[in-house]
């Protein structure tokens, strides 16, 4: 495509949910052309600066953060740190000198993609649920593709800018499958008993560590297993319930082998968890948060449990619903393989594969 290797900087950040996808695309990317030059621009004080390296990729830093949705003197700085934003990205966009910019949502995401229309980089973004978030729609008039998971993006997006590649997941998930045994070693399980995982997001998950602590008599009970990833915040409380057959962890990495020992799922409803669990096939209960803009977890939730591809409950419901619901899914084994069988259709595997066509797409009509 060029003489001199190819130069890309991808943005995202905040939860997981940003910055997974954002870190399989870079894989595919890489896959690609081996030489690749690829940059992660992100919020200096936000998990991608721990996460990104970790992956093996270069990040830089932005002085970035929302706006607070209750009355704050933080959002006096907000402005300031808008335009200190910005302008480090034309800094780092004069410096790095990119092909193409590639935006997965968060703030930190709004400023360098900003920057580099301003610049004519071409760009592209990718939103991930199936209700917009600010960033992607402030820059739905300026980037070239806009990349989507869900149907019906057109509400938000110029409907000829629009390419629906899905979610992109990380590789190791999509070779869970056949590692049972491996999974339930890892984690010290008993293959006899039934597995229930939890994954709050990869910021944890108040509700839902509390209702599975108030309840964790109730599963003993039952003989029921629990792989419990509980954030950064919960993990101390967590830990003095971990047992033989509570595993307490404040962040999994190794989620093929935590999916391949779980027999269903609790989840929030973020859209990489979704993408997850429709690939590996399992069946879930959602809980999802309310504490996200516009609801948004809510709405991929329903996008599911109107289809029968997942069960739902609320969050205000969570304290005296969830592990009823858990242990009553358990029971039922025809219920799992209704779900388990339906959520299989929300699957796309190639998703990152798909958005780097787009890539290739934008480049291309550059005219390398």
């Amino acid at each position: 495509m060029k003489d001199r290797a190819l130069k890309i900087i991808i943005s995202g950040g905040g939860t997981g949910g940003h910055i997974y996808p954002a870190v399989a695309v870079a894989q595919e990317i890489q896959r690609r052309y081996p030489d690749a030059d690829i940059l992660f621009v992100g919020a200096s004080d936000r998990m991608e600066m721990e996460k990104v390296p970790k992956a093996g990729y270069k990040i830089v830093g932005l002085w970035i953060s929302g706006i607070q949705r209750s009355l704050s003197y933080r959002n006096i700085l907000w402005p300031i740190k808008v335009i200190v934003s910005v302008l480090k990205s034309l800094r780092i966009l004069s410096q790095f000198k990119p092909d193409v910019c590639i935006g997965f949502g968060g703030y930190a995401s709004g400023a360098l993609l900003f920057a580099a229309t301003l610049k004519k980089i071409p760009a592209l973004i990718h939103e991930q649920n199936s209700y917009a978030g600010i960033t992607n729609k402030l820059l739905r008039n300026r980037v070239n593709r806009i990349c989507v998971a869900y149907d019906g993006m057109e509400r938000f997006f110029p409907a000829g800018k629009l390419v629906y590649t899905g979610n992109p997941v990380r590789k190791d998930v999509l070779n869970s499958s056949h590692m049972r045994h491996e999974s339930i070693a890892h984690f010290k399980l008993n293959a006899a008993k039934k597995t229930i995982l939890i994954i709050g997001g990869s910021l944890g998950a108040r509700t839902i560590n509390e209702s599975i602590n108030r309840s964790l008599d109730v599963f003993a009970k039952a003989g029921v297993q629990l792989i419990w990833q509980t954030g950064k915040n919960y993990y101390p409380t967590a830990k003095k319930s971990e047992s033989d057959q509570v595993r307490v962890f404040e962040f999994i990495y190794e989620m093929n082998l935590a999916y391949a020992a779980a027999d269903i799922v609790i989840s929030r409803a973020g859209a990489l968890s979704i993408a997850e669990l429709a690939l590996v096939k399992k069946p879930v209960i959602l809980v999802p948060s309310p504490n996200v803009a516009e609801d948004h977890q809510t709405k991929n939730a329903m996008a599911l449990v109107s289809k029968n591809a997942a069960l739902m409950v609320a969050d205000k419901d969570a304290h005296e619903q969830l592990a009823h619901t858990a242990l009553n899914l358990l029971n039922d084994t025809a219920l799992q393989q209704q779900l388990a069988s339906t959520i299989s259709s929300f699957g796309i595997p190639a998703a990152a594969e798909r958005i780097a066509d787009v890539l290739e797409n934008v480049l291309t009509k550059k005219a390398l």
